[in-house]
């Protein structure tokens, strides 16, 4: 039994199967972040639970869902390099009979 993986192929181990490690660490800091600024503010815990899932589900449906089935931290980056270097390269398709 052989297996052809082409050359551009990128393997990333994930969570549980959907979400890459990276993404998951940067959802629970951001999670972390908003949790601390949620305890300076409020003190009812309803509020604190209304508040922390209003914040944090949009962040962890992007992470788990996507940009074109792409985790949002190879978006950005993507993006930021796109940014720092911003030369389009334009290829001409030959065809030779």
């Amino acid at each position: 039994m052989h297996f052809v993986f082409p050359k551009n192929y990128n393997f990333k181990q994930k969570l549980l199967g959907f979400i890459d490690y990276s993404t998951a660490i940067l959802d629970t800091i951001i999670g972390v972040i908003i949790y601390f600024f949620l305890n300076l503010f409020f003190t009812n815990l309803n509020l604190k639970i209304y508040v922390f899932v209003s914040l944090f589900f949009p962040v962890l449906l992007i992470s788990v869902l996507g940009i074109n089935k792409e985790n949002f931290i190879s978006v950005f980056t993507y993006m930021f390099k796109f940014i720092k270097n911003q030369n389009i390269y334009l290829y001409n398709k030959s065809n030779k009979s």
